[in-house]
């Protein structure tokens, strides 16, 4: 059994009382043949998953299944979760995965395909509505095996459901925009103009905080720009692109950003990024929507009240990034079916909504809709409206991703620290990554 469980949803004495007390209020149905089974799920120490362990409670009440939780940061829970999976018998009946684990997860033959759960009528609620599944996030994170081997089509299978799945908006400073006349972004043009004519008339005060630092995090930055800006890694052939004119543009922005940011940008993760916009250390913050309900927490953000939330701003095309979580079951859980019973339970319309309303970010339309929840959390409205160019395909998951973006994060950062000739970085990026492509049989075909 689980030998170290650093989270518990429940203790386990008020667990069995739960369920218990589920089966004496005749809480069976579906869930009747699995109740009393304990459940091991790995859940990253994220927002949004902070928000699900409030909510699993409940989902004991109703079925009668306990729940424990190791919850890990994700990059540990990654490292857990590629020695957990390789065994014959797994510790964990469902798994939370960051999106560019998908391919290596797939392609390993380590997760369910989860058609045989929908075609159970024993298992599948026919109420689960998966047409209300914001469909972006479930073309990213869920499905393997279609176009280019990582989006739908003909030959795509499902083999997880988004759950704490992300795009990107745009944070900025009201006040500071007003008290200047700087009209909100709604393009790449103005979101530069801004970033730079911020520090000039507020001394002391980055334009905007960005993720810079070297390695996956600069490598997501410049990403974030390269979709919006007309770029892709790749064309259609697998041949590298990052290095024409929409990659340079894109790197060039990210410069930009970074040399009119707030002190210390180069260094920056995103919770850094974050936390110096919810200081008032820079004027926007253009990043994932799980850091967002964070600046108006009074707790900690000193810029409660005072942010405005845009879409993405547009380039060539409007392109907001696909990314955070999705869940599943491995191939070597021991208890599937129960497993499968909580995670339709916790994307359901119901669980959805229960989530977003403790802080998680929704993965369905309807949730975005919600009444209570734009009452409670008023920017959610403008998250919605980013949905509709959330871009499935800002970058390439499959399984040599790992290895391109270490390369274009660490050269990105000396692009950002060293003045690195960017023409000449993207060049030496694209001929280093057709050599991993090369190797990884992406050209046999060819």
């Amino acid at each position: 059994m689980f030998k170290q469980v650093r989270s518990t949803a429940l203790g386990l004495g008020a667990l069995a009382l739960m369920a218990s007390t589920a089966l004496a209020d005749g809480h069976g149905g579906p869930y009747a043949p699995y109740s009393g089974t304990t459940l091991i799920v790995n859940f990253p120490a994220h927002p949004h998953y902070n928000a699900v362990m409030k909510v699993l409670p409940e989902f004991t009440k109703e079925t009668g299944i306990e729940v424990e939780v190791d919850q890990l940061p994700y990059l540990k829970m990654r490292e857990r979760q590629t020695l957990e999976l390789a065994q014959d018998e797994g510790e964990y009946d469902l798994i939370s995965y960051v999106v560019f684990s998908k391919a290596d997860y797939v392609f390993a033959d380590q997760l369910e395909n989860l058609a045989k759960y929908f075609m159970n009528p024993k298992l599948a609620d026919p109420n689960y509505d998966a047409d209300d599944l914001i469909d972006g996030y479930v073309q990213n994170i869920g499905v393997a095996g279609g176009t280019k081997g990582y989006l739908p089509g003909p030959t795509g299978s499902l083999f997880g459901i988004p759950f704490g799945s992300e795009t990107s908006v745009l944070a900025y400073r009201k006040d500071i925009f007003e008290k200047h006349g700087i009209a909100e972004p709604e393009t790449y043009d103005q979101l530069l103009d801004a970033a730079c004519k911020i520090p000039e008339v507020e001394p002391g005060m980055g334009g905007m905080a960005s993720r810079a630092a070297s390695g996956h995090q600069a490598s997501h930055a410049f990403l974030l720009h390269l979709a919006p800006l007309g770029g892709r890694v790749f064309d259609d052939q697998w041949n590298p692109i990052i290095n024409n004119a929409a990659g340079v543009e894109a790197a060039n922005a990210l410069k930009t950003i970074v040399d009119c940011g707030p002190e210390g940008a180069m260094s920056f993760g995103p919770s850094e990024a974050a936390n110096a916009f919810a200081n008032g250390d820079a004027a926007m913050f253009l990043d994932s929507i799980a850091f967002m309900p964070g600046f108006e927490n009074p707790e900690r953000s000193k810029v409660v009240g005072k942010v405005g939330y845009a879409m993405h701003p547009m380039g060539v095309r409007r392109g907001s990034q696909t990314g955070g979580f999705g869940i599943a079951i491995p191939k070597n859980a021991e208890n599937k079916e129960a497993a499968f019973l909580l995670m339709q339970w916790l994307t359901s319309k119901k669980g959805d909504l229960m989530v977003a309303m403790e802080g998680g970010n929704p993965s369905r339309f309807s949730t975005y809709q919600d009444a209570g929840l734009n009452e409670k959390f008023p920017f959610s409205a403008t998250f919605g409206e980013a949905l509709q160019y959330a871009d499935p395909d800002w970058r390439p998951i499959i399984p040599p991703w790992g290895k391109i973006n270490a390369d274009i994060g660490t050269t990105m950062s000396k692009v950002l620290t060293e003045g690195l000739d960017i023409q000449e970085a993207l060049d030496g990026v694209a001929d280093r990554t057709r050599a991993v492509m090369e190797e990884a049989g992406y050209y046999t075909w060819q």
